[in-house]
């Protein structure tokens, strides 16, 4: 058969560790046998993030803007342990949440659900997907360790030059301070696109926040949700059957764990990155969650809702075989190029795209999955798969299929 042909390229942004090795497995394997593969390639590796004193990540994210879809692998935030382990100049900030404070928007996480892994929460029926805000909070933060005691101020000073001061803590020894910010346009561009994001699926939509206690930063979040809905989407709510919910995070913690799912969970940035991963387990996997960085601005981001796997990459470098679960990386392919297909009125690109996914779910649900799923599948796994072995059974049955 032919090679589908794109028009525009997707900007890849590649990644770290044992997922830097199943990468390029998964483009030789499951996509250049039937893609004219196009992209723009940037390396995101820790190495080349330290050479280029982070200005790879930089470019990355003006490349997403440029070409409007992007498929991300997996990348080390590195904590001190890290510099030392890869000699780096400093601890980079995330280039996770670089990326996002470039092209704004909510990223919206979603389990990836076969039939025979049960969710570990009993009442769960339906996916329960995690809209997180992509902007600020403690991805975007200034921080300061104080070697003596002292006062910590929180200054503004308006375009006025006027300045606003407030005391935060008398300290009396040593200790930490941490500023973090958030913009009124961002907050409501995340409100406006979880609300259309649950108009699309047709469900309803849960916020959280914690306004009892930070009643400047996080009740701004609740008061800009609450304006928009009642002014915005109301009606369009209401026509549909579904319903927007406000409470406290931990309220809502509470209530998801007895709801029957089916529901938008809309979380701040670090709630969101909490939640998602504790939505994804209960689910089954860190490897069973799709993810998608949706921008206000036209611009979409694809990737792996997980980390990079150290631990199997350790073995792998020790010449082991890993049972590394590619499910995540391989559906961040599939969403980058549907979405691709889908701009570029593609729709052959698209077609591949979900015969992708229905290969990986046929497959799993037949009992042949890697050791993560094994673990916890009803049946039985009937062969339980090396990552190498998993992306040649999924290229063969892909190829069987087209």
């Amino acid at each position: 058969m032919a090679k589908i042909q794109m028009r525009t390229p997707l900007v890849e942004l590649d990644g770290d560790e044992m997922t830097r090795v199943l990468w390029p497995l998964i483009k030789e394997k499951l996509i250049a046998p039937f893609v004219e593969l196009k992209t723009q390639y940037y390396d995101l590796g820790i190495k080349k993030r330290d050479e280029t004193d982070d200005q790879v990540t930089i470019d990355a994210a003006n490349a997403i803007k440029r070409y409007g879809v992007g498929v991300k692998n997996a990348t080390i935030t590195p904590n001190q342990e890290r510099v030392e382990e890869y000699s780096l100049k400093k601890q980079w900030k995330s280039p996770n949440g670089t990326i996002r404070a470039m092209l704004d928007g909510t990223v919206f996480r979603k389990p990836i659900l076969v039939n025979n892994i049960k969710p570990m929460v009993r009442s769960w029926k339906k996916p329960i997907i995690v809209g997180r805000h992509a902007y600020g909070d403690v991805y975007k933060n200034a921080e300061i360790k104080t070697r003596t005691g002292g006062k910590a101020e929180i200054v503004f000073t308006d375009a006025l030059g006027n300045e606003t001061r407030k005391t935060i803590m008398e300290l009396p020894g040593p200790g930490i301070i941490q500023g973090i910010h958030n913009t009124n346009a961002s907050i409501s561009s995340f409100a406006r696109a979880c609300f259309n994001y649950s108009l699309d699926q047709k469900i309803d939509c849960w916020f959280s926040t914690k306004d009892t206690i930070s009643k400047r930063y996080d009740q701004t979040f609740k008061l800009i949700f609450e304006d928009i809905f009642e002014n915005e989407y109301k009606q369009k709510f209401e026509t549909m059957g579904i319903c927007f919910f406000y409470s406290l995070i931990d309220d809502v913690v509470a209530r998801m764990m007895k709801s029957k799912g089916g529901i938008l969970w809309a979380c701040k940035n670090y709630d969101g990155d909490v939640m998602s991963d504790l939505v994804a387990s209960a689910f089954g996997s860190l490897a069973m969650m799709s993810s998608v960085l949706v921008s206000p601005h036209g611009y979409y981001e694809y990737e792996a809702a997980h980390g990079t796997v150290q631990r199997h990459y350790y073995k792998h470098l020790k010449g082991e075989k890993t049972s590394t679960n590619a499910v995540a990386l391989i559906f961040a392919w599939t969403g980058a190029l549907g979405k691709r297909g889908e701009l570029d009125a593609l729709p052959q690109l698209c077609a591949f795209s979900k015969k992708l996914e229905k290969t990986i779910i046929k497959t799993i649900e037949d009992g042949y999955m890697t050791g993560d799923l094994a673990a916890i599948c009803d049946p039985s796994a009937k062969k339980i798969l090396d990552s190498t072995q998993f992306i040649d059974t999924l290229a063969q049955r892909l190829k069987e299929i087209l």
